[in-house]
């Protein structure tokens, strides 16, 4: 990668010296160079090709190794396999309850996650929801 942007960096010098020198004398000075950087940028065009769905997979969201139940993705801090997300728990609530959940808390009832949602109404009103991680029933 480093001999590429020397290549880069020495045609750019030479094509500028040779336009200020001859304007005649430029293609005979870029053709060379030119050459050269269209011979070591193609294989690595190709390897960028080649690995370039590797690492989309590797991106995307899959069950991961070791035992755990809590899946780590960008966009939500966790998605419980065997219940639902945070995400999912507040997408419930506002739709049930016609409200915008204006604080969340994740607490441990019984060795049970519970999600708890406050939500504030149109006219003003605070709702509590508490949500069963596992489950996803609201209480």
């Amino acid at each position: 990668m480093n001999e590429l942007f020397v290549l880069a960096v020495r045609a750019f010098f030479t094509a500028r010296i040779a336009l200020s020198a001859n304007w005649r004398a430029q293609t005979f000075t870029l053709a060379p160079a030119m050459k050269r950087i269209r011979k070591s940028v193609l294989p690595i065009a190709l390897l960028v090709g080649t690995f370039a769905p590797y690492v989309q997979a590797q991106a995307l969201p899959g069950s991961k190794a070791g035992g755990t139940n809590v899946e780590e993705r960008s966009d939500v801090v966790g998605v419980y396999r065997d219940g639902i997300s945070l995400d999912e728990a507040v997408r419930r609530a506002e739709a049930q309850y016609h409200a915008k959940v204006v604080r969340t808390d994740v607490q441990d009832e019984d060795g049970r996650k519970v999600y708890v949602l406050k939500l504030l109404s149109e006219d003003g009103r605070v709702i509590t929801v508490r949500v069963d991680a596992a489950t996803g029933r609201a209480r």
